[in-house]
């Protein structure tokens, strides 16, 4: 349970305020993993020539095993199915993307009719295609629908064609009935008969209802379903072999980078000069790999990470500790970005603007020989707006004068902060894949990522909900709507 107004001395001839002031307290709970990671920092752990050599030669096997199969057969869906969930499929992406292509122009512009009363391989086609991008009819579920549009009770029979069918219902669109009548009649059949599954079997049902392979993260998925896969007895040896060995040396780079990161972590030393903020920096490293997690991703993964745990105090100055003087002085100096503006601030502020800085300066530093120092503009002025939408709702606070719903919304959608993190997260990626034309784009806030915005901050304020009125935080959008 939160504390409210504690009081604090503010003893800095910074800051306008010399009295004792009363400030609040959110009473976070400190980091779960206190210094775990940072052994790991001590040196990084590259792959031996031979354990290298044998990753080199089980994924060339896993290769020739992709480009060999039948091209738009059952069996290479499958493959490439296995290959994704097992989280090696980085590895293969122009085959795997070269194979999907070929699908759809056979199916969907060929009209081959192959399969198409197998509901097993129509859903796991349909779900592969639209997760790379393929406009996929959903027509092709409607021969498994009664006149009134209700799904045959026959197909029942067939659990993981039923499984398929739940996974693919996920990728519907607004406006596609049968997608969600799928996904009302596959998931209630799963939910009735999950108890008298196979314990194999209802393992996936339980991950499956837990959350569609969509909206899971890849590393945690690859870790997952390589336990279940290795007990599958139909498994392929070579393929189970290539994921496990990539999984391990792909971890190992990861616990190097967090070691390093909880490092510079404990250089800026926030736990006893900003002690009321919290320490997520771990969390913030699982959100950054959620994004990228492959090896040759490093530097913007990095970048993301550390924007991520800085932001996260800041948020806490503003949500927290910092009084109406203090945080009108901080979000001035975050708004002119300038060394100078250190001295306006008090102590502990500076402590955090400096690192804000200097995470930006760094990165920019890196990004110079690549020709790509033009992206820290962009992130910095998301940074900027964020910032602004933290000291609006202060302001809302401290002035005892909650906004309307409308009012609430239009600020939240930035104070939500995945505008920033979205921007941020394309700094320092191939310039063949990030253009300063996508730069363009996404801060001039595209409909998916002002849509994106708007869920984020729902899904955040509902889930907040209680235990920030507990605390006696500024209005949510629950509150706002109610009212």
């Amino acid at each position: 349970m939160a504390a409210i107004n504690q009081p604090l001395s503010v003893l800095t001839s910074n800051c306008p305020q010399l009295h004792e002031v009363t400030r609040r307290s959110a009473n976070y709970h400190p980091s779960v993993w206190g210094d775990h990671f940072l052994a790991y920092a001590s040196h990084e752990k590259i792959a031996e020539a031979q354990e290298w050599q044998e990753h080199q030669q089980l994924k060339e096997k896993v290769k020739s095993m992709l480009v060999e199969a039948p091209c738009i057969s059952s069996q290479k869906l499958e493959l490439i199915n296995k290959i994704q969930l097992l989280g090696v499929s980085y590895h293969f992406e122009k085959e795997i993307e070269a194979t999907l292509q070929l699908i759809f122009r056979s199916y969907y512009e060929s009209n081959i009719q192959e399969d198409e009363n197998d509901l097993y391989i129509v859903s796991l086609r349909f779900r592969l295609l639209r997760q790379h991008g393929y406009r996929v009819p959903c027509s092709v579920f409607e021969k498994f629908t009664d006149f009134d549009g209700k799904f045959k009770e026959s197909l029942t029979d067939n659990v993981q064609a039923i499984i398929n069918l739940y996974e693919a219902s996920h990728l519907g669109v607004h406006g596609e009935k049968i997608l969600d009548e799928a996904l009302t009649f596959s998931t209630s059949y799963l939910q009735s008969m999950q108890p008298n599954l196979t314990e194999y079997l209802k393992s996936q049902v339980s991950e499956a209802l837990k959350g569609p392979i969509c909206k899971r993260l890849t590393r945690i998925e690859a870790r997952r379903y390589i336990s279940i896969y290795e007990f599958d007895q139909s498994h392929d040896v070579v393929l189970l072999k290539f994921a496990k060995l990539d999984f391990n040396m792909l971890q190992k780079k990861h616990q190097w980078e967090i070691g390093c990161l909880t490092r510079w972590w404990k250089e800026l030393d926030f736990a006893n000069k900003l002690p009321f903020g919290k320490n997520r920096l771990v969390e913030c490293y699982l959100w950054a790999l959620g994004v990228y997690f492959e090896q040759q991703y490093y530097l913007p993964r990095k970048f993301l990470t550390k924007v991520l745990a800085v932001a996260t105090v800041i948020d806490d100055i503003f949500d927290v500790h910092g009084t109406p003087e203090e945080l009108l002085l901080f979000n001035n100096a975050i708004q002119r970005w300038d060394a100078s503006a250190i001295n306006e601030l008090p102590e502990y502020m500076r402590v955090c603007y400096i690192a804000l800085l200097d995470i930006y300066a760094q990165m920019e530093k890196e990004l110079g020989p690549k020709d790509q120092a033009y992206q820290i503009n962009y992130a910095i002025s998301e940074m900027k707006k964020l910032v602004g939408a933290y000291y609006e709702e202060a302001k809302w606070f401290h002035d005892s004068s909650p906004p309307n719903f409308e009012e609430y919304m239009k600020n939240a959608i930035v104070s939500a902060g995945y505008m920033m993190v979205t921007t941020s997260s394309l700094v320092g990626m191939p310039e063949d894949f990030v253009t300063k034309e996508i730069f363009d784009w996404v801060t001039n806030e595209p409909l998916m990522v002002r849509a994106s915005s708007i869920i984020t901050r729902l899904m955040n304020d509902i889930a907040g909900h209680k235990i920030e009125q507990q605390r006696g935080d500024v209005d949510s959008a629950v509150e706002c709507y109610m009212k």
